[in-house]
C-alpha cells in the first residue's frame, strides 16, 4: 500500500489532492476516523484518497471544505482532479468543450456524454471494462456541470433514432434516460433533435461527430475510433463538417416531433415493465 509521504504532489492533480488533503486534516489535528465522523464516511475513505487509492467526488470536496475550513480549496481542486481521470487522448477535447461557446454534435450509436443520466453513463462505460469504472464515471458527471453555468454553451444534439432503440443498461435505464431528454424539451440552451430511420442515408452514416465553436478561437471538428480521439481546426473540415450537419438538422424531426417521438418510445419500448419506474 503507498504511503502518501511518498507521493509527489507535482505527480498529478490528484497525488496533489491526496497529499493537500493530508496536510490539512493533520493541521486541523484531526485523525482519518475524527474527519470522517465529521463529514459522514469512513476514516478508510480518507486514508484510501489520501493515498489516492480512491478518485475523491464533489460532495466529498465540499463537504471536507466545510470541516476544514479550507474556503473551497478542494471544491476549486476537484474539476482538475476529475477531468485527470479522463482517457489521455479525451483530455484535450474535454478541455475545449468546456471552453465552447456553441456545441454541434451528432450521435449515432449512443446520447452525448453532457446529456447521460449517471446510470446510463455507468452502463456505458462498463461495456469497456475500464480499471477505474468509479473515476471514469466521475469524471463524465463532473464534465456535465458546464450545464450548470449561469450562461452555459448554447448547444444542439441531433440524435440518430437508433441511440433510442439501443437498450443501454436495460428498459429501467433507459426510461429513466429518456427522460432526461425530454427535460430538455424547453431548455433555453439546448435542443434535441432525432434523426428518424426513415431518413435512409445520410452524411452522418461515417458516425458521430461533435463541432465547437469559440468567441476567441478557431472552431473545432472532433471525432473518435475505437481507441483514440481525433481534433482539428482545418478551415476546409470545419466547412465541410459544418455543411453535413446542416443537411443532417434538415433530415431530423422537428424539436416537437423530436421529443413526440422520444415519449413515445419511452412508453412503448421501455414503459410496460412489471415495476414502474420512479422518475427522480
Amino acid at each position: 500500500m503507498a504511503n502518501i509521504q511518498s507521493l509527489d504532489p507535482s505527480a498529478s492533480p490528484l497525488d496533489y489532492y491526496g497529499w493537500e488533503l493530508r496536510r490539512q486534516r493533520e493541521a486541523s489535528g484531526l485523525r482519518q476516523g475524527q474527519l470522517g465522523d465529521i463529514i459522514f464516511c469512513t476514516g478508510s475513505l480518507i486514508g484510501q484518497i489520501e493515498t489516492t487509492k480512491k478518485v475523491p467526488t464533489r460532495d466529498f470536496s465540499e463537504r471536507v471544505d466545510a470541516a476544514l475550513g479550507t474556503d473551497g480549496v478542494f471544491s476549486r481542486l476537484i474539476g482538475l482532479v476529475l477531468r485527470s481521470q479522463l482517457p489521455n487522448w479525451f483530455q484535450p477535447y474535454a478541455e475545449m468543450e468546456a471552453k465552447a461557446a456553441y456545441i454541434s454534435t451528432y450521435q449515432a450509436q449512443l446520447v452525448y456524454g453532457l446529456l447521460q443520466t449517471e446510470e446510463y453513463a455507468r452502463a456505458v462505460l462498463t461495456a469497456g471494462k475500464p480499471v477505474d469504472l468509479d473515476g471514469l464515471l466521475a469524471a463524465r458527471m463532473e464534465r456535465q456541470r458546464i450545464l450548470e453555468r449561469e450562461q452555459p454553451p448554447l448547444a444542439w444534439a441531433v440524435l440518430d433514432e437508433a441511440v433510442l432503440l439501443r437498450p443501454i443498461g436495460g428498459a429501467d435505464v433507459m426510461y429513466r434516460q429518456l427522460v432526461r431528454l425530454l427535460e430538455f424539451t424547453n431548455h433555453r440552451w439546448m435542443r434535441i433533435q432525432v434523426l428518424p430511420l426513415s431518413a435512409g442515408e445520410h452524411p452522418g452514416l461515417a458516425g458521430a461527430f461533435n463541432i465547437l465553436r469559440f468567441e476567441d478561437h478557431p472552431d473545432v471538428f472532433y471525432t473518435e475510433d475505437m481507441m483514440s480521439g481525433h481534433m482539428t481546426a482545418n478551415p476546409e473540415t470545419i466547412r465541410e463538417a459544418n455543411l453535413h450537419y446542416a443537411h443532417l438538422q434538415a433530415a431530423a424531426l422537428s424539436l416537437r416531433d423530436s421529443a413526440a417521438l422520444i415519449a413515445r418510445v419511452m412508453e412503448e419500448r421501455y414503459g410496460d415493465q412489471p415495476e414502474q419506474r420512479t422518475v427522480a
